[in-house]
Formats: structure tokens, sequence, C-alpha cells
């Protein structure tokens, strides 16, 4: 099977896979960059403002940083933290079930990029042993993931993207937290 030459050697992860079995040569992309792991270290939900905010945390080191992500998903990224379920079945349980009856398993979850500001990741699932790469938001991706605790890598070309762009990146304080008047 022949496949067309790319143009750049570092070209999108996100175009490598999407949904698709990966060949030796994505396998090989995907190992390239140095991945660090990472873990959910908080979940913010501001009432006052559409914008929350998960932060993650380097597991064995300083780093972390907030993605600002939407109240659906902040809520049910919740909502898998604390063990609850909803009388049917939510976006992020139906692709858990569909995953699991079709004989896949959640491997990992990589942030590999961040473009003015977006955060692109992908899902990686063992099925039969073989791994398909799905493209997704980080928020989902760590939706999903949170049940059956999904190691989340990130990139270290992202986290180095962060620290320059954002060196300490701090929600909106809520009304009433301000202490300046006092």
């Amino acid at each position: 099977m022949n496949h067309p030459p790319r143009a750049n050697p570092n070209q999108s992860r996100r175009q490598v896979g999407t949904g698709r079995r990966l060949r030796a040569a994505d396998r090989a992309i995907l190992a390239l960059p140095m991945l660090v792991p990472m873990e959910l270290s908080r979940v913010l939900i501001l009432d006052s403002s559409s914008e929350q905010f998960i932060e993650l945390a380097e597991r064995s080191g300083t780093r972390s940083f907030a993605i600002k992500i939407g109240t659906m998903e902040a809520m049910a990224i919740e909502r898998r933290l604390g063990g609850q379920s909803l009388p049917r079945p939510q976006t992020h349980d139906l692709l858990d079930q569909a995953i699991t009856a079709l004989g896949g398993e959640l491997e990992r979850i990589v942030i590999h990029r961040l473009e003015q500001g977006t955060y692109f990741a992908s899902i990686l699932v063992r099925q039969a042993g073989r791994t398909v790469e799905l493209d997704a938001r980080p928020s989902d991706a760590i939706a999903l993931g949170i049940k059956h605790r999904t190691p989340i890598e990130v990139a270290e070309e992202v986290l180095e993207a962060v620290a320059d762009e954002r060196p300490t990146v701090e929600p909106p304080i809520e009304a009433g937290e301000d202490d300046d008047d006092d």
C-alpha cells in the first residue's frame, strides 16, 4: 500500500490517524515528542461564568497548566469524578460503552498540540492488538478517561508553549472574592 509522502516531517498528529488503525509510521510519529505524564488536579466550575477550567499537573514535577473548557464538559468531568450517573447515558457514557462493546480499552490520552490558544488531543484505544487514535478535545478525552483512570500525557512542546504564553494561568475571580475592597 503506497501512502503519499508528507510535505513536512513535523506534520500535525491530528492528521495522522483520526479514527483509523495506526500504521507503523504513524506510531513512530506518536513516539517522537517527549510525553510528560500529567494528572487532573482540579476542576473549577464558576457559576457566574460560561468559562470553566480544568488544571493538569505534572505527576512527578512542578509544572501545571489550566485549560478553559465549556460548562457541559466541566459538569461531565465533575460528575464522573464523583461517580455520579444520570438516568440516561450522556455522550461520554455512550462512547465509553461503545468502546467497551467493540472490545476496546482506553490506553492513554495525549495532548499533543497548542495552536492559537486551542489544545489538541488524541484518545488512544487498544483493540484486538491494535492501537486506534481518535482526535478529541482534551475536555472530552479527560471526561471519557476518568472512569478508567486513563493516563494523561502532554507533549513537552505543549508544556513549553504554555510556559511561554501564560506563565501563570489564573481563572477569573468570582464576585465577592476580590480582597482589594476590604
